[in-house]
């Protein structure tokens, strides 16, 4: 991945250190990104604005979440894969479904060593896999 920006690099780095910069004034529970507090100051300690759904009366967090969302009703979907017809909501589900297209598996489970294209894939698979290993 490359990162252009020296803000991204430490907000990408994050990912990799498990860091929780943003803690509750209220309980101290700490959060990776800020979105995380704004939903937990807004459901928690009901600090702060929803932004609700027109249509279906669903609430969130923040503006963009609500956009994303409403273009679902309008199925408005102009993120489309290069390989094949499928199209997308937001860009995080076309980048999501690449694997699809590659032989390429990059993640693996920790107790079989199975590997899989997708990282929700696997964690799905390790929680069955967890499972087994704790009764055999």
């Amino acid at each position: 991945m490359l990162i252009k920006i020296h803000s991204d690099l430490k907000r990408h780095v994050r990912i990799h250190t498990d860091a929780e910069p943003y803690s509750c004034r209220h309980c101290s529970v700490c959060f990776t990104w800020p979105d995380q507090l704004k939903t937990h100051l807004l459901k928690s300690h009901n600090e702060g604005t929803w932004f609700t759904c027109d249509i279906c009366q669903k609430k969130f967090s923040s503006k963009g979440y609500l956009k994303v969302h409403v273009q679902r009703h309008e199925s408005v979907k102009p993120y489309v894969c290069s390989e094949c017809p499928k199209r997308f909501c937001t860009a995080t589900g076309l980048r999501d479904h690449h694997p699809v297209h590659s032989d390429y598996k990059q993640f693996s489970c920790g107790l079989c060593d199975r590997l899989y294209k997708r990282k929700r894939t696997v964690k799905r698979h390790f929680k069955k896999c967890s499972v087994e290993h704790v009764v055999t």
